[in-house]
């Protein structure tokens, strides 16, 4: 293949992965608490580049996404077991692998009294125990995360942070987890927490479409260029032919 042909299907490859990133954010808008996803671009060239012959093209890829922690709105629910931080930090929960972090705070309170996410997991305290409530009794949260019911305090939910977000890796659903050695939360000691309402995602649907659309027409250009390449090939091949023949 000439240089043309594979520094476009290159960047075809690029723009696929960036659309799956898209549909992605796009799927999840409504999804309390998800935080979109971005790509980071780079041109990739092999490590014997250049050592036999002339370099080869630098070819375009997608290196990684990263997350936006950005916050995204916080919207009434009128559901006292809907919270929401305000300000940086995450609610840990236990997961089937471990510990998981998550700004979705859609809980329920099962009839074992455990406050829950919607898939099970139970919400931790600061210490790391489960946050046990009276499922007969309504639920009142403090900003600080202190839990009553009746007036009287029944627990904490804890809050954490981290001081390098990007280093958590995201797993399903609206969770990332802490894989990296001596990346530990701490208290997120500005963050407060409000009851009634939810965060919602921060995948804008007016950017996400005009990102798809920009996409969209990257890929075109690319596909141009490389039915352009294929037709200079044949051409030369066509050319060669008749000098030769």
């Amino acid at each position: 293949m000439d240089a043309l042909t594979i520094s476009a299907a290159s960047g075809i490859q690029a723009r696929m992965d960036a659309l799956e990133m898209l549909a992605n954010n796009i799927a999840n808008q409504t999804t309390a608490g998800y935080k979109a996803d971005r790509e980071f671009y780079r041109l990739f060239r092999t490590p014997d580049a250049g050592v036999d012959g002339p370099p080869p093209p630098s070819l375009p890829v997608m290196e990684s996404h990263w997350t936006d922690f950005s916050q995204g709105s916080l919207t009434p629910t009128g559901n006292p077991l809907d919270l929401a931080i305000s300000g940086d930090g995450f609610f840990t929960v236990r997961g089937p692998g471990g510990l998981l972090y998550s700004r979705n705070g859609q809980f329920h309170v099962p009839s074992d009294g455990v406050l829950a996410t919607t898939e099970g997991y139970p919400v931790l305290d600061r210490s790391g125990s489960p946050v046990q409530v009276d499922p007969t009794r309504p639920v009142e949260v403090s900003p600080d995360g202190a839990v009553h019911q009746d007036g009287a305090a029944v627990g904490e939910i804890g809050v954490v942070q981290f001081a390098d977000p990007s280093a958590l890796s995201k797993v399903a659903g609206t969770y990332f987890r802490s894989e990296q050695p001596g990346l530990s939360p701490t208290a997120a000691g500005d963050a407060e927490i409000q009851q009634g309402r939810l965060e919602g995602a921060n995948a804008s649907p007016a950017e996400a479409a005009v990102r798809l659309v920009g996409v969209m027409r990257q890929f075109e250009m690319l596909q141009r260029a490389v039915q352009l390449g294929s037709e200079m090939s044949r051409r030369a091949v066509e050319e060669v032919a008749r000098v030769t023949g």
